[in-house]
């Protein structure tokens, strides 16, 4: 768990701009849950980091607006009862969430054009069916 936490491809993000904070869980474990500080908080400092590219930090920043605080960007972890794996977990989340945020812009749908053949055919039937419908009028029954 040691080292700088990688985000996609060489872009990592160093240990010293990872901010951990221990409290006591909610989750399960009996009396053990009063007794230790099982949950973690993660937080990281997406405005203030410089191991990130720009593009990678400004597109980040947009898109994570709503989650961070003061550009902090915080996680929370409480699922397991020992402290290790809370820590992992946050930090696999951590880094999902970046690279996510940090991801490119999908490209552009381009429209497809209906072949001919198709709108034809299916004019024809619904020519078909329109016909058919007005063959069941009432006044052809007299």
């Amino acid at each position: 768990m040691s080292g700088p936490l990688v985000i996609r491809g060489s872009v990592s993000v160093p240990e010293t701009e990872l901010l951990w904070r221990f409290s006591r869980s909610s989750g399960p474990g009996g009396q053990h849950v009063n007794t230790s500080d099982s949950q973690v908080e993660l937080r990281f400092d997406l405005a203030g980091t410089e191991s990130l590219p720009p593009v990678w930090k400004d597109r980040a920043l947009e898109r994570l607006a709503g989650k961070l605080v003061s550009g902090v960007l915080t996680v929370k972890a409480s699922e397991h009862r020992s402290q290790w794996r809370n820590r992992e977990t946050a930090l696999v989340r951590l880094a999902s969430v970046l690279a996510t945020a940090t991801a490119p812009p999908p490209k552009p749908r381009r429209p497809t054009k209906i072949p001919r053949g198709i709108n034809e055919r299916r004019l024809r039937h619904k020519k078909q069916r329109g016909e058919t419908k007005r063959g069941r009028d009432q006044r052809s029954w007299d």
